[in-house]
């Protein structure tokens, strides 16, 4: 079953107006933008300014998923690299100007907003990506089997937006971009991120070189971690992403820890760092509706977050590639549209990178 046809069949009807809110998650850190969102005047109008947002609604229109009215979000969340300007001298990069999306995932955050699962999506899967517009009014083509972040190198926001929902058949609440270089900086001004690798995890092209042990990871460090994928593992995307779900739980802990931070410049740096390396869904472009949705998830701990990837398996033409198992995917996606817990055997059986406890907090 292709990704395209997945949806086909369901009743959709146009957006609800239900809540409005943000996911910071635990890539931007809401927590820092809670604490910095409280400047008033100048403060309030910088803070504002640094927020970049798209209006996916307006250019998807309704024929999308119906949004389900249970009290859960949903919100798509990437990692992105353009390759160019001061990303390119980040490990990974080259500086040939496009738009990458490297890291991919689906953050449901359940009623009461006081637990949450995290479905990472390899960039590697093979799909059908339906046609799209990017924000520019630009239409593409669709396009069968081909990789999962070309919806976002071909189309921006929109186009992967799109795509998610035709795989899922589920509505995306919001979308929230995470530029890389922001990312670096962010943790930094946070003081490094602690964590402790049970190997050593070497990869010249993310440069990353880390002994066994604990760490106190910079940001450069950080972002190498969560970019290599011949370091440690099987050297798969799937590594990567264990790496990426091990770094988020560790980064999300040290993000509460930021509470106890006395100094207003310190968290005013914080918040100014994150509001630029981030770019929303118009519904979530302003500081109030940050701090609106932030102070929601401020419950949320790491132990009350569910890591898992899409199923998939690789593909035995390339396998550099992996194929949706869609049964198991499927379990997954009736899971969280009725906000649910994921069952057990949607992820087992499944491709795996072999990097699983490489990286604790």
């Amino acid at each position: 079953m292709s990704a395209e046809g997945s949806g086909k069949g369901r009743r959709r009807k146009p957006r609800s107006k239900g809540r409005k809110g943000l996911l910071i998650t635990a890539w931007v850190a809401a927590g820092i933008v809670v604490l910095g969102g409280t400047g008033a005047g100048y403060l309030y109008f910088k803070l504002n300014g640094n927020i970049k947002s798209v209006d996916i609604d307006q250019v998807l229109g309704s024929e999308r998923p119906t949004k389900v009215d249970n009290g859960s979000e949903n919100i798509l969340v990437l990692g992105s690299d353009t390759r160019s300007g001061s990303n390119k001298e980040l490990g990974g990069g080259t500086d040939d100007g496009s738009a990458r999306s490297d890291t991919a995932m689906i953050i449901h955050v359940y009623e009461g907003h006081k637990k949450a699962t995290v479905v990472s999506i390899p960039r590697d899967t093979l799909i059908d990506r339906p046609e799209c517009t990017d924000t520019d009014g630009k239409e593409h083509d669709a396009a069968s089997d081909v990789m999962f972040n070309s919806a976002y190198t071909t189309g921006g926001a929109t186009c992967a937006v799109k795509t998610v929902e035709s795989m899922t058949d589920i509505r995306m609440d919001h979308y929230l971009e995470v530029d890389f270089s922001g990312f670096e900086k962010l943790v930094d001004e946070l003081g490094g991120v602690t964590v402790t690798t049970t190997k050593d995890i070497k990869d010249t092209d993310s440069h990353l070189d880390l002994k066994a042990g604990p760490h106190k990871l910079t940001g450069a460090q950080a972002l190498g971690l969560v970019r290599t994928r011949h370091g440690v593992g099987d050297g798969s995307d799937l590594g990567r992403i264990q790496l990426q779900q091990a770094f988020i739980k560790a980064l999300v802990k040290q993000v509460k820890s930021v509470g106890v931070l006395t100094s207003p410049k310190k968290l005013y740096d914080l918040a100014n760092t994150a509001t630029k390396a981030v770019t929303t869904d118009s519904d979530l472009g302003s500081v109030n509706s940050l701090v609106s949705f932030a102070s929601g998830l401020k419950h949320i701990s790491p132990s009350d977050m569910t890591m898992v990837t899409m199923p998939v398996r690789y593909d035995p033409a390339n396998p550099n590639r992996v194929i949706v198992q869609e049964t198991k995917a499927k379990q997954i996606w009736t899971a969280l549209e009725n906000d649910r817990t994921i069952p057990k055997s949607a992820t087992e059986g499944t491709a795996t990178g072999q990097a699983k406890g490489v990286v604790t907090s």
